[in-house]
């Protein structure tokens, strides 16, 4: 089976049911990081409606990024060998139902339950999504489509608190009723194409060097740029006396320079090349994170983390635009951004000891570990040019 390539970017011309997949196809990426984070804003009244803790809420992101991570190590890979088109189809069914399942949860563990499918369910489409785009693109134009698909990533994570939050003006279990009402559009929506029956892999055959190398990029660069906003509040509220709201309005800033700067990103990588924007974007992350740590200007802190968002962008594109250009797509882009979610996880356990021992220390270390695992990994050998 042959895919033809061709202009894949929503708005493009076409049968309708084509640009409807195809808008379909970018929306994808906008559910997994808001249903991963919808829960982050409404800890309490979690908590106040089943009895428990805010801290044991937290449970609910566990609960959802665990089985999301470490299924995506194989997903892209089971997914490609089944056909992108019903897996992915079979994934956003099975999130509705969690989300279902989530929105009449009757007690906790119930809700962790519907969140453990929530996450399982999309470990199964981003990779897809991703391999699918590779697939319909021309080479020349993937980093602009693959910018336009972070962008949409980077805007259900910065929307997913906003939206859990007003929700549980009323409910939150309205904020699930949402997402199993998008999760519903998005199967019907479908996908435009399947990727070539050839580029369907085997389980073992995405674990090669220069996937693994990509992948190890993609843990660090991501846990210690894209993953630190939990240590960029803890400096706002202990050396600015930001209020909880306060610093969730500058911490957005992150993500909406990264959706601000998406087709900028994608025109620099279709332009100087993935490998070199994606050190580049390291490079300069790994200096924008040691001036947040050490500058005492509040305005100068939110402009660089919003700087930051955008270079985090610049890595994230680049990296999976070289795991998309390999020989077995779909299972090379799964496993670098299962080991994204992972640093992100690590991240806090590294660096929120060092920062009680150390403010400014626990800012240096993510800030060397970017920038020298971006000159050790991110080499010409074993990858593309540029």
């Amino acid at each position: 089976m042959s895919v033809a390539r061709g202009t894949i970017e929503p708005g493009a011309g076409g049968h309708p049911r084509r640009r409807i997949a195809v808008a379909a196809l970018y929306a994808g990426g906008f559910l997994g990081p808001f249903g991963g984070a919808v829960t982050s804003s409404v800890l309490p009244e979690i908590g106040g409606d089943f009895r428990v803790s805010a801290g044991v809420a937290a449970g609910s992101l566990t609960a959802y990024l665990l089985p999301f991570a470490a299924l995506m190590v194989v997903s892209g890979a089971l997914g490609a060998r089944w056909g992108a088109r019903r897996t992915v189809l079979v994934a956003y069914v099975v999130y509705a139902l969690a989300s279902v399942l989530c929105v009449v949860a009757w007690t906790f563990p119930v809700l962790l339950a519907g969140r453990a499918l929530q996450g399982a369910a999309n470990s199964f489409t981003t990779p897809l999504l991703l391999a699918t785009i590779a697939a319909v693109t021309p080479a020349e134009r993937l980093g602009r489509s693959l910018g336009l698909f972070a962008s949409m990533q980077a805007a259900g994570q910065t929307t997913a608190p906003l939206v859990g939050g007003l929700a549980a003006e009323v409910s939150w279990r309205w904020a699930f009723a949402g997402a199993a009402v998008v999760a519903v559009g998005l199967a019907v929506g479908g996908l435009p194409a399947d990727p070539p029956r050839e580029q369907r892999p085997g389980l073992r055959s995405a674990w090669t060097w220069r996937t693994l190398r990509l992948a190890g990029t993609g843990m660090v660069v991501w846990g210690c740029l894209g993953g630190l906003s939990y240590l960029v509040a803890l400096r706002l509220g202990d050396d600015f006396g930001l209020t909880s709201g306060e610093r969730g309005l500058l911490l957005t800033g992150f993500g909406v320079a990264g959706i601000a700067t998406a087709r900028l990103t994608g025109w620099f990588v279709d332009h100087v090349g993935p490998r070199r924007s994606a050190r580049v974007g390291a490079v300069v992350g790994a200096v924008v994170v040691a001036l947040v740590g050490v500058l005492p200007n509040l305005v100068a802190v939110g402009v660089l983390w919003a700087a930051a968002g955008a270079l985090s962008q610049a890595v994230v594109v680049g990296l999976n635009a070289i795991a998309l250009r390999g020989d077995t797509p779909g299972g090379s882009v799964s496993v670098v951004q299962a080991l994204r979610f992972l640093g992100a996880a690590v991240s806090p356990l590294a660096f929120v000891p060092l920062y009680h021992l150390d403010a400014t220390a626990a800012f240096l270390a993510p800030a060397v570990a970017t920038a020298v695992t971006a000159a050790v990994l991110l080499t010409r050998r074993g990858l593309p040019t540029g």
